[in-house]
């Protein structure tokens, strides 16, 4: 029996429609206040602030910040996990094509069993393996950028969706 397109158990889908221009201005300017916040920061201090994967957090946290992929616990979380999973590997193996898979697939299940699936820190552990650095000089990279930046981009989230009048973000914490 063929589906009907406007059964909800059909396998059409329907595009999203452009979300307002008003949200789409919020999405822009927290991304661009969590970004050149963790860059400023970066220069005024010394130390790392952000890292590439930021980006497309701020995609989540700024354009869906209803999303559960957005909510603190997986930003933080996430990232946190993604990255000591990329720390410990490059410690203990160089990157090779085999290690890499090793790292990011590592991260997925350790993300879903923590309950902490975030896209983005899906590129924490490839970014670490590839940066090279021995265990003990990129440890301190769990603090900055890793944990710093990723609470930040979380607090300019919190203001900017106030500001903006949405729902509240975040919808939960843990």
């Amino acid at each position: 029996m063929p589906f009907d397109a406007a059964s909800p158990a059909s396998p059409v889908a329907t595009r999203p429609g452009v979300p307002p221009l008003k949200r789409i201005a919020w999405a822009g300017l927290g991304s661009f206040l969590a970004i050149g916040a963790c860059g400023l920061l970066s220069e005024w201090s010394g130390l790392a602030w952000l890292m590439a994967p930021f980006g497309a957090s701020c995609v989540l946290v700024f354009g869906l910040p209803e999303s559960p992929l957005a909510q603190p616990r997986h930003v933080i979380g996430g990232h946190l996990i993604a990255s000591m999973i990329g720390l410990i590997l490059a410690g203990l193996l160089p990157a090779t094509p085999l290690a890499l898979a090793a790292s990011m697939a590592l991260a997925v299940v350790a993300m879903q069993l923590t309950r902490t699936v975030h896209p983005p820190a899906g590129a924490d552990p490839l970014v670490f393996m590839m940066a090279g650095q021995g265990l003990a000089e990129a440890w301190p990279q769990l603090l900055h950028p890793v944990l710093a930046g990723s609470a930040l981009i979380v607090l300019i989230g919190i203001g900017v969706n106030w500001l903006a009048g949405r729902r509240p973000y975040p919808l939960y914490w843990v």
